[in-house]
């Protein structure tokens, strides 16, 4: 199946005191393009993230967000440092041993001291593990909703490559006819202006210029690249660089059938076939 470049995922974990939101965003592009806003706390998070993205994904611009957010599941606790406590008390008490009008530390001098507060939050070592799980499950997400909108895709060039079909099938039968006539109004024309041509230089010249008129190889050409755009899209996989190849390749024949024919019905033809080339290179750019 192939897939969109367009998709979007958010999932998040509640780990009790915090909860993890990883958001998941890309758009066309060339290649693969990784971006990433991690909060600072999470940062080391990165690597483990794009080798995740770099594994399931080919091309796309890629926007990841990993945040920190209060949990709602438990209350945070907070507990004083016991020994941090007794250690600062010693030292206070030798202090005013020797300096005896000093102030004793206040109690909120003491709840700022560093270390003086332990928490029940996780370090970034226990919330590792539950990063890449949300990694894995926002990028599943996100590969199911590029499927679905490369399906999308797909069916809407299979449309259009099925009416090139009838066009093709159309052009194809008329071609003799459009070579008889032409033949004819070329070999009158010659006639009226060289009135002393014989007739077998007026059969090479007509001869030459239908050669020149001649679509069959045009026409045999789009068939087979059609072929071989519904071949890739069966295919599946990373299919919109060779697509695009593709559509090139029909442009340039519907371009050439469009300069060679003499008769505004198949001109007419190449025509619409350049208006449904160029909406399926539209939809093929969204392509992986």
């Amino acid at each position: 199946m192939v897939q969109s470049m367009t998709g979007f995922a958010v999932q998040t974990r509640d780990l009790g005191s915090i909860s993890l939101h990883l958001e998941l965003r890309s758009v066309n592009s060339r290649y693969l393009d990784l971006g990433f806003r991690i909060v600072d706390d999470l940062r080391a998070a990165e690597p483990a993230i794009r080798e995740r993205i770099t594994a399931r994904l080919g091309r796309g611009k890629v926007e990841c967000r990993l945040n920190l957010q209060a949990g709602h599941s438990a209350p945070r606790s907070m507990a004083l440092n016991a020994a941090l406590l007794d250690q600062l008390a010693e030292a206070q008490a030798t202090l005013r041993a020797r300096f005896a009008d000093a102030a004793p530390l206040s109690v909120n001098e003491l709840l700022r001291w560093p270390g003086m507060l332990a928490d029940d939050s996780l370090g970034f070592d226990e919330m590792l593990p539950a990063i890449v799980q949300l990694a894995e499950a926002a990028l599943d997400d996100m590969v199911a909703t590029r499927r679905r909108e490369g399906e999308k895709l797909a069916d809407m060039i299979r449309e259009r490559v099925a009416r090139m079909r009838e066009l093709v099938a159309q052009a194809t039968p008329r071609m003799p006819a459009v070579v008889a006539e032409y033949q004819e109004r070329l070999t009158a024309r010659l006639r009226d202006a060289v009135a002393s041509l014989d007739e077998d230089r007026v059969r090479q010249e007509v001869a030459l210029y239908a050669q020149r008129i001649d679509v069959d190889e045009e026409l045999t050409r789009l068939a087979t690249h059609l072929d071989e755009v519904e071949r890739i899209l069966k295919a599946g996989g990373a299919a919109g660089k060779r697509l695009d190849f593709l559509m090139q390749e029909l442009n340039r024949e519907a371009n050439t059938l469009a300069s060679k024919s003499p008769a505004t019905d198949i001109t007419g033809i190449a025509m619409e076939m350049k208006v449904l080339i160029e909406q399926m290179r539209e939809q093929v750019q969204n392509l992986e």
